[in-house]
């Protein structure tokens, strides 16, 4: 234990390193690192709807059936990143394919809501 007390107290003796020789951000270095994270790929989702059914009316299924789901007809959708709710939007179409317009951008306050 002597040993242990005298590495101690030489680590409590020790200078504190220089602040100087550590190296500093630099100017627009915020830039660099947001091109650090603009290439990480995120799973976006347009959620039009939910449903439950039981496991015999899903075998049911077939084509031509209909399931009815808890949104209503011309309700906005739901714009989910990595399952979480960013935003709501419209249904259009964009060169003749499916798109959404966003109406609503979810606060940055609800959002952190949401990591609890």
């Amino acid at each position: 234990m002597g040993e242990e007390a005298e590495n101690i107290a030489d680590l409590l003796d020790a200078e504190a390193p220089e602040l100087e020789n550590v190296p500093q951000a630099e100017a627009g270095s915020e830039s660099n690192n947001l091109d650090l994270i603009l290439d990480i790929p995120l799973r976006v989702t347009v959620e039009l709807g939910r449903s439950r059914m039981v496991v015999s009316e899903l075998l049911n299924l077939g084509q031509g059936s209909v399931i009815e789901l808890n949104k209503l007809a011309g309700e906005p959708m739901e714009i989910l990143v990595n399952d979480k709710l960013v935003a709501r939007g419209e249904a259009v179409v964009v060169n003749e394919k499916f798109g959404v317009r966003l109406t609503d951008i979810i606060s940055p306050k609800e959002r952190v809501e949401q990591l609890k």
